[in-house]
């Protein structure tokens, strides 16, 4: 069957570049096309992912409209082997009678730094693997770029914590006139 490309914004990496940089082809995460491809490979997973109470896992959703799943501590360009993502977050998962189902569901990756608007993206690709879910992010992170600066902020008001500026409302950080040092975006209080 041939990859078709799901619908939504693309987000290209934005992280840092040393960290793109360690991403090995053939290594991303494990492609969930159904709920039967959360059990197992509990030596690359440390567990399987429909524990219970276990940690969480790095989420990407690939061009193809695909989930796939890496350990937490994983970086999301390593589990999208480096390529551009329609959704990116961490997730996890409870089992029920009825089949797995998504316990939390974010949008939080400083490498990719989704709006919260890729939530239907994501939404699409737990629908076609069958995996019950909310009816939207359980944790949404707004990430805005500061014109004036250049810097990352992950938005609780919207104001720039290093200069004040107003925040555009709209997603920005395809495009950056100064990399933030280091990749890790400011949260601005």
């Amino acid at each position: 069957m041939a990859a078709v490309t799901a619908p939504g914004r693309r987000y290209a990496y934005v992280g840092p570049p040393e960290l793109r940089r360690t991403v090995v082809d053939g290594a991303g995460g494990r492609v969930i096309r159904s709920a039967a491809d959360l059990e197992g490979e509990p030596e690359r997973d440390g567990g399987t992912a429909a524990d219970d109470g276990g940690e969480p896992f790095t989420h990407v959703v690939g061009r193809d409209g695909l989930l796939r799943l890496a350990p937490r501590r994983s970086e999301h360009v390593a589990c999208a082997e480096g390529q551009d993502v329609l959704g990116a977050g961490e997730i996890s998962f409870r089992r029920t009678p009825g089949g797995p189902q998504v316990h939390e569901v974010s949008n939080q990756s400083t490498g990719y730094r989704p709006d919260p608007d890729s939530w239907p993206t994501v939404a699409a690709a737990l629908d076609r693997a069958g995996i019950a879910r909310p009816d939207g992010f359980t944790h949404a992170l707004v990430f805005r770029r500061c014109e004036g600066r250049g810097e990352h902020n992950v938005v609780r008001e919207a104001v720039c914590v290093f200069r004040d500026d107003d925040l555009p409302p709209d997603w920005n950080m395809a495009a950056s006139r100064q990399p933030q040092p280091h990749g890790v975006p400011r949260i601005s209080a």
